[in-house]
This record gives structure tokens, C-alpha cells and sequence, in this order.
């Protein structure tokens, strides 16, 4: 299997900086922080779309190897310098991301149109099921809202999240995403094992109530990823929290959305990456 680079890949790491809130500092401290790199990977095989993946632009040869492994398209594992499924395997960097063009033998190639289909979605991925990296890109809608919220009411909100994650406190393995207010805290919280479904059901649930999402704050308990700010963008919401740290995909998408991302938010405080205005510290 020949693997060729068509061009430049994306780097795999961003420097950002932040500003971050601690309440021993006075008031808050402007530092750097390095970010993960997240891009939108599309697979073709014999020139058809299959799936988009968003992932960190690296090994981007044993993605599809594994990839196409774990997923059948190929029924054995194979060694890159001695290939039996997988004829060629073209890495094609766009303005958009990266295409992996997987050329199979024919034996393989039949059994693949046999069984194309759309990928089903594992409950670790937002963009499974789209076709291609024009989709996965979309720009996402901008955020109007006039709110802003002390630090030390959105510190004690993340704090308060524990005790209200019901599931998660009888088996240790699910998400969280909630809806804040200044006035009532939080009032909705949704759970499930992906945290883009927990987000989808929490956004739903809010919508269902009447709530407006200008008037409050989304709480999640992963990290964020590009597609988290795609979904509370197009949920309206002007603040997003998350206890661990964004992509810088999902840093770029926030400031354009405008939407103040605030992440690492924990025990002793957090990070604001975007639109630190909406934060009264």
C-alpha cells in the first residue's frame, strides 16, 4: 500500500491564550495554553464517499488502515509494506481537511459496494453519517445575547453539576450537559454516554420548556469539540462551560459564533478562550 501526500497536512497543535480566573488571582491572570488540533477527515473508497470523521491530523496512514479494519471494508489486518486489501491510499489535504482516497483490490472492492452504506454513529462521534467535509465545516450560526454572568456564579455551577448527574452516579460512564440560569441555576439536565447526544437531548428538553437559550449558560462534563459548538450555536446559547479543554477547531468556531467559551472549569476555576465580556470578574 502506497501512502502519498497531496499536500501540506494541518499542524496538530495551536497555541492559544486565555484568560484564567482563579479565586486567589486578582481578578484573573492572560496566559497560553496549547490546544489540540481538530480536522474534519473524509474517507472515500473506489471514489465514493463513506464517512467524515473529525480527529487530530496525525498517523492519518493508520487511521484508514484501522478505520477501514474496524469497520469492514477490509477483513484482515494488513501490513502497510506488504498490502493484500488495500491498493493505494492517497492523503489529500484540502482548505476544508483531509480526504483519505482508499483504493481496494478487486475482491474487495466488490464486497464494498455490496455493503456501502451510510456510517451508523457510535455514540463517540458528532459527524458520523456525513458525506463530506463541506458539511462537517459548515459555518455555524452567530450568537446574539447581552448576558453576563459573575465567575463566581458560573464556578459554583460547575461545582453544583455532580450531585444532579443521577445516571452517571450509578454507572461512572455518562455525559452531562445542563441549562443555567442567573436566576433559576440549573434547571435542565440531560444525560447519555455521547456527549453530543447529551447535548442534542438537553437542547431539546430546553426548547420543549419555552426556555431561551440568550438567557443562559450550557454546562457540559467533556471536552469540547467542534461539533458542541456547531449544536449550542445553533441552540442560541452565549456562554458553553466545559471541564475539560476545547479544540482549537472549536475555539476558531466559538469566536465566530460568538460564543464566550470558558473551559477547564473545575475545582479551584477556569479558562475564558472567546468573548471574555459576557464573564464579570
Amino acid at each position: 500500500m502506497s501512502a502519498a501526500v497531496a499536500q501540506p497536512l494541518s499542524r496538530v497543535f495551536h497555541d492559544a491564550r486565555r484568560r484564567v480566573w482563579r479565586p486567589e488571582l486578582s481578578p484573573e491572570a492572560v496566559l497560553d495554553r496549547k490546544l489540540a488540533e481538530e480536522t474534519a477527515i473524509a474517507f472515500t473508497y473506489q471514489g465514493a464517499s463513506y464517512a467524515v470523521m473529525m480527529a487530530t491530523p496525525a498517523d492519518l496512514a493508520d487511521f484508514a488502515l484501522g478505520f477501514s479494519l474496524n469497520e469492514g471494508v477490509i477483513d484482515k489486518p494488513e501490513q502497510i509494506d506488504k498490502p493484500e486489501q488495500i491498493e493505494a491510499l492517497d492523503i489529500v489535504a484540502t482548505a476544508d481537511g483531509v480526504i483519505l482516497r482508499i483504493a481496494l483490490v478487486d475482491h474487495r472492492a466488490d464486497a464494498f459496494w455490496e455493503r456501502r452504506r451510510v456510517l451508523a454513529g457510535p455514540s463517540g462521534c458528532g459527524l458520523c453519517g456525513l458525506e463530506s467535509l463541506a458539511q462537517a465545516m459548515r459555518a455555524p450560526p452567530r450568537v446574539r445575547s447581552d448576558l453576563r454572568v459573575s465567575a463566581e456564579s458560573i464556578h459554583a455551577a460547575m461545582t453544583a453539576l455532580p450531585a444532579l448527574q443521577k445516571m452517571n452516579r450509578l454507572t461512572g460512564a455518562l455525559h452531562a450537559a445542563c441549562f443555567w440560569t442567573p436566576t433559576d441555576g440549573i434547571v435542565v439536565v440531560r444525560e447519555d454516554v455521547g456527549r453530543h447526544n447529551a447535548l442534542d437531548k438537553l437542547t431539546g428538553a430546553a426548547v420543549a420548556a419555552g426556555l431561551s437559550a440568550a438567557n443562559g449558560v450550557v454546562l457540559l462534563t467533556s471536552r469540547v469539540s467542534v461539533e458542541m459548538v456547531q449544536k449550542a450555536a445553533s441552540f442560541g446559547v452565549p456562554i458553553l462551560v466545559a471541564v475539560s479543554a476545547p479544540t482549537a477547531l472549536a475555539l476558531r468556531a466559538a469566536d465566530a459564533a460568538g460564543i464566550t467559551l470558558i473551559a477547564v472549569a473545575r475545582h479551584d476555576g477556569f479558562e475564558t478562550f472567546t468573548h471574555p465580556h459576557r464573564v464579570v470578574v
